[in-house]
């Protein structure tokens, strides 16, 4: 039953695809996996600036826009990264630093932050703190006068307070000295300064991480993507189904030889594992360079259902940047570049392709379909996971306990069959001749027809 489950959430849109992208931004916890759903939860955790190098809320709101169930960010910073501060003074006629308020997260956020501190209009025996950024009041913290500690309590004790924290430094004469519109300051995104080793740093972190697909930020750097490259080769050598997208620049989306540029970069990933976008394109009058949109294919990718291909998938895009002639598009799918078109009537994805252009010992040109290399990593990844759940410690070496663990393989393959991912006859599960495995060791072989879409359509006229 369990394998019969996994493949029931295989084969429906939506439910399994995850989506891995390292981001920069001006606010959100550094260092740390954050997961988003929705384009909201990618507000709250890191906000909508993209100002100044930012690029988290265009990434994860392109990503989900592709129909990612969930984007997995990690946000880089360059070690310079520091939260604004302020420090409040008490009334006493020698004034006293008594109380520091950090913003939450490091950033050039908190600098917009600003408070205002005042002796609360009902009760003269309390003072309001209360928090701005810019003209909008965030939260109003109120408090006995008298007493730092109080202050202190209001604003860490306030479950609602996503934005600063409060420290006491000095008890003083207790009483806040009255402020007007005192802003936070010394916030430091981490940006400017951040390498490419900070982005390599981030593909180890994301290795203990499971996810389907994964993207860059909008980076069209070419040796980082060498390394993206390389890493992903060697992950899905150790078992782990990722694909990669990548793209380019807006120069190179739009340049004279644009598609030459485009059929470089996908002839240098040469691999099943990664997809070249080959073209920027349009949305609400911004425009998004290829390099940007492989957040958006890499969603598209992970989030549609096994029984699904990214041919012909339309998109919310007004335009392209760049339209590629008839002959153009040929040669791009030819060469292993994912293209966007505009048909006359929407924007949609030509053809469901990947940058393997030679294919490798034991491989074909299905290799260069990315549903075929999606299906595969499914049911790889599905097989061993279900298998290490419900089989691994659990069942007897035995012949009787290989032959539960095979018929429950199968279920999972015929599952696959009834939703036409694979070809309803010639499907099989066995034990691998080949291996002469160890008293506690099973090595299974599977094998399935894997089923396409209908690409193209020829047809012959007959005038009689």
């Amino acid at each position: 039953m369990a394998f019969r489950a996994a493949a029931a959430a295989a084969i429906q849109p939506g439910v399994r695809g995850v989506l891995a992208i390292p981001v920069k931004a001006h606010w959100g916890p550094v260092g740390e996996f954050v997961t988003v759903t929705d384009e909201a939860e990618a507000i709250a955790a890191y906000s909508s600036d993209t100002s100044s190098g930012a690029t988290a809320y265009t990434a994860l709101r392109l990503a989900l826009l592709g129909g990612a169930r969930r984007v997995l960010a990690y946000r880089l910073a360059d070690g310079g990264e520091a939260a604004a501060t302020i420090t409040l003074k008490d009334t006493s006629e020698n004034p006293v630093n008594v109380l520091k308020l950090d913003a939450v997260y490091p950033g050039a956020r908190g600098n917009s932050f600003n408070v205002t501190v005042q002796t609360n209009p009902v009760d003269n025996g309390k003072q309001d703190l209360r928090l701005y950024e810019g003209t909008t009041l965030l939260r109003t913290f109120t408090f006995a006068s008298g007493s730092i500690n109080a202050a202190v309590a209001a604003v860490n004790g306030d479950g609602g307070n996503i934005w600063i924290r409060a420290e006491k430094m000095d008890s003083g004469n207790g009483v806040l000295a009255p402020v007007t519109s005192a802003s936070l300051s010394g916030g430091d995104s981490g940006i400017d300064g951040l390498s490419n080793s900070d982005y390599i740093h981030a593909l180890a972190a994301f290795e203990t991480q499971h996810f389907d697909a994964f993207a860059l930020d909008g980076i069209s750097d070419s040796s980082l993507q060498a390394s993206v490259v390389s890493w992903i080769d060697r992950i899905r050598s150790e078992g782990k189904g990722v694909i990669a997208v990548l793209g380019g620049s807006a120069s190179d989306d739009t340049a004279m030889d644009a598609v030459n540029k485009a059929v470089s970069r996908s002839a240098g990933f040469d691999h099943e594992g990664v997809v070249n976008v080959g073209t920027g394109a349009k949305l609400g009058g911004i425009s998004y360079c290829s390099a940007q949109l492989a957040a958006y294919v890499a969603g598209l990718i992970a989030g549609q259902s096994l029984n699904a291909s990214a041919t012909y998938a339309p998109t919310p895009f007004e335009d392209v940047t760049r339209r590629w002639t008839r002959a153009e598009q040929e040669q791009a799918v030819r060469s292993g570049v994912f293209l966007l078109v505009h048909d006359g009537r929407q924007v949609k994805a030509l053809r469901g392709v990947n940058s393997l252009q030679t294919p490798k010992t034991g491989q074909n040109n299905a290799w260069k379909k990315i549903r075929t290399i999606r299906v595969m990593d499914s049911i790889n990844g599905d097989l061993q996971r279900t298998a290490e759940q419900n089989y691994i410690g659990k069942v007897n070496n035995t012949e009787e306990g290989r032959l539960a663990l095979i018929g429950a393989c199968k279920q999972y393959l015929q599952t696959l069959a009834q939703a036409g991912v694979i070809e309803a006859e010639g499907y099989d599960v066995r034990v691998d001749p080949a291996v002469v495995p160890e008293p506690d060791q099973v090595f299974l072989q599977w094998e399935a027809r894997l089923t396409d879409v209908v690409e193209q359509i020829f047809s012959t006229f007959v005038v009689r």
